[in-house]
């Protein structure tokens, strides 16, 4: 099919675009930016009049809960979610039922993921067996059949021999470490963070240094081994000012950051409320600022949406009991435009940290409209308020710290490979 999406506001961080113009699609692939190809006739004319055009959006956290879990949530329910959000390409973690660790099962899911014709996924490998932190998995087989990288998920890895062996393991062959800065016994039995509200509540507590301890040993095994690592979902002040360290040593350190954990505190967990029971967990005032800060000076290079669906009973028990996690991909666009308004980040810069920079962590052709390049692109209106509902949600998991706010930003279209999968 051949598109023109015409009269948007084109926004592309990779190449520095933003400006009203045209954009040209065919076979699958965008074939021109400005003026039309010669020859070209549409099949179909999208007006994005007042709206932003922008690469797909690309999410670095996206548990599926296939295979396994369907309970939570399915390929389709999460798929149609991700779309929903403008999301074109995502990364799964491996800590599925059964676990990502053996290559039948990462081709299994890539099959079914194709099948259903919309967002690109990229799944993550487990970097030992059955995550049990025992045994490395055959990184290269599972590579071959289709893992951009290997991690842990939120699995505890204490054996530091191991996490040794997997990173000279990784480094031998470029594969990039996936990891979540957490010491298993700082943090053993917590639900949230050792702050006034845990206390006040008598929540079990998980101090910042459960983060700190383990990052510096990952930190100190890079250094060692000379692996790519990314660190998911920072948490901490202390925790950015460790890896900005790391960074200007010009160590291959990448990290992200959960879009919840930019705009909730632990004062927001209220009166127990359990759609804040999140891994990691909520940290106090100070640790949200630096967090917003840290993305605007670009210590942290992507925002996550650590979309993590889960069902209504496991919700419903007391905070210490209920299951962490949160629904995120339909919310990722609208906060992380949240973050850049209070923080007067440039809407350009902003789409940056969930197009083209997760694009670069994750080693993918995406999140930029180059010529030439895969036609993913979502067309949002910017100025669109819309009130989170469990009834507006996809996907299957309609819990969120957000129910009942209301946000802006709202996608309009989504296209994935040239075809419109999503139109609201």
């Amino acid at each position: 099919m051949k598109i023109i999406i015409g009269n948007g506001r084109v926004i592309d961080p990779e190449n520095r675009i933003d400006r009203i113009m045209d954009v040209f699609i065919a076979e699958g692939k965008i074939v021109a930016l400005g003026a039309p190809p010669h020859g070209f006739q549409a099949d179909r004319e999208i007006n994005a009049k007042d709206l932003v055009v922008c690469p797909g959006l690309v999410d670095l956290s996206a548990r599926l809960r296939e295979p396994g879990l369907e309970y939570k949530a399915t390929l389709e329910s999460e798929m149609a979610a991700a779309v929903a959000g403008g999301v074109t390409s995502l990364a799964c973690s491996p800590d599925t039922d059964p676990v990502l660790d053996e290559p039948g099962l990462v081709e299994m899911l890539k099959h079914r993921a194709r099948n259903l014709n919309q967002a690109h996924v990229y799944p993550i490998g487990a970097l030992t067996r059955g995550l049990k932190g025992e045994w490395l998995t055959e990184m290269a087989e599972l590579r071959d059949a289709g893992c951009v990288a290997f991690g842990h998920s939120d699995m505890p890895l204490p054996n530091t021999r191991v996490m040794m062996q997997a990173m000279q393991y990784a480094s031998t062959f470029g594969f990039s470490v996936w990891l979540r800065p957490q010491d298993v016994n700082l943090a053993d039995g917590g639900v949230a963070h050792d702050g006034e509200v845990a206390t006040r509540l008598g929540l079990p507590a998980i101090p910042v240094c459960s983060e700190t301890v383990a990052l510096s040993n990952i930190i100190l095994m890079a250094r060692e081994t000379g692996a790519k690592v990314h660190l998911c979902r920072i948490s901490s002040a202390e925790g950015v000012a460790m890896v900005g360290a790391a960074r200007r040593q010009g160590l291959p350190i990448t990290c992200d950051v959960a879009v919840n954990h930019t705009h909730l505190s632990e004062m927001d967990i209220g009166f127990f409320d359990s759609n804040c029971h999140l891994v990691p967990p909520l940290r106090g005032l100070g640790d949200r600022d630096a967090l917003r800060s840290g993305l605007l000076h670009g210590t942290i290079d992507a925002i996550c949406s650590d979309h993590a669906p889960v069902d209504e009973d496991a919700k419903l028990l007391p905070f210490a009991e209920a299951e962490a996690g949160a629904t995120g991909l339909e919310l990722l666009l609208p906060l992380t435009l949240k973050w850049a308004g209070e923080m007067k980040v440039p809407l350009i810069a902003a789409l940056g940290k969930i197009t083209s920079e997760p694009a670069r962590i994750l080693g993918v052709d995406a999140g930029h409209l180059s010529s030439g390049a895969p036609a993913d692109l979502c067309i949002f209106d910017p100025d669109q308020y819309w009130i989170v509902e469990a009834g507006v949600l996809k996907s299957q998991g309609k819990n969120t710290p957000f129910l009942g706010m209301e946000l802006k930003g709202r996608v309009k279209y989504t296209l994935v490979a040239g075809n419109i999968v999503h139109e609201g």
